[in-house]
């Protein structure tokens, strides 16, 4: 099983990493936020840049905002997302628009890592993955299902893309209704973590999905998503919780 350093962290060893969002609007409360965040010392901040509209409008606001952060942060290494809006984000931006942000946070290394949605145009894509390896950022190729949880071959097919296309680490999130579908995700998991050589990062959401936010470990999952303060998706826990819930279900 291969692993990925993002940073001083390691995915896909031992226990699922911990990731918490900062979603903050504001340069201030950006800043106010990765504090607190830092100080529940998670395993990587998440920088939701799409609720950051002023940054998204001005680089060099965004350039500035991301220096102060990792000053306010420190060694704690830090994924750069800009969720689209029918992935789930809060901002609307064109095709290029969107693809031209993602290489604007590779060139000026706003993060260690950068997420990069799967469905945009394939051949941009595949570029911004090289780029992103030639700066050393790590590519978290990422889709999100809002409505349903896909059928299990098209969430296998997803992932090996993902990771056909260049990503160090794939990763898809989708909606359950029934606990059908939760297996549906977790067994599709399971095959793919089985597969392929990268660590993957899958989750149902809502209430339904929260037990595959904890077991990761059984079934393959290398990263769950915590929140300090307000949550990014549907069924989200606290860090606190979801940390204590990992390590019960630690494997020995």
């Amino acid at each position: 099983m291969a692993t990925v350093k993002v940073r001083n962290m390691v995915l896909g060893e031992g226990l699922p990493k911990i990731a918490v969002p900062n979603v903050g609007t504001s340069e201030e409360e950006i800043l106010a936020s990765s504090k607190e965040i830092a100080a529940a010392k998670p395993d990587i901040m998440e920088w939701r840049i799409d609720y950051y509209e002023a940054g998204i409008k001005d680089n060099e606001k965004l350039i500035a905002t991301a220096k102060k952060i990792r000053e306010t942060v420190g060694e704690l290494p830090v994924l750069v997302t800009f969720r689209t809006k029918n992935e789930g984000g809060v901002l609307e931006l064109g095709e290029d628009e969107y693809l031209d942000l993602v290489q604007t946070v590779i060139v000026n290394r706003l993060g260690d890592a950068v997420d990069v949605e799967l469905f945009h145009d394939e051949k941009r894509v595949k570029e911004i993955v090289a780029q992103a390896h030639n700066y050393n950022v790590v590519v978290i190729m990422s889709n999100h299902d809002f409505e349903k949880v896909p059928a299990k071959d098209v969430i296998e097919f997803r992932l090996k893309k993902m990771a056909e296309l260049g990503a160090d680490v794939p990763k898809l999130a989708c909606m359950p209704h029934n606990a059908d579908d939760v297996l549906t995700l977790l067994s599709a998991t399971n095959d793919v973590h089985k597969e392929l050589a990268n660590p993957i990062i899958t989750m149902a959401m809502a209430d339904l999905g929260k037990v595959s936010r904890v077991a990761g470990q059984v079934f393959g999952s290398c990263l769950s998503f915590g929140a300090v303060g307000k949550v990014s998706a549907p069924g989200q826990l606290s860090i606190e919780d979801l940390r204590n819930a990992e390590q019960y279900l630690e494997l020995h």
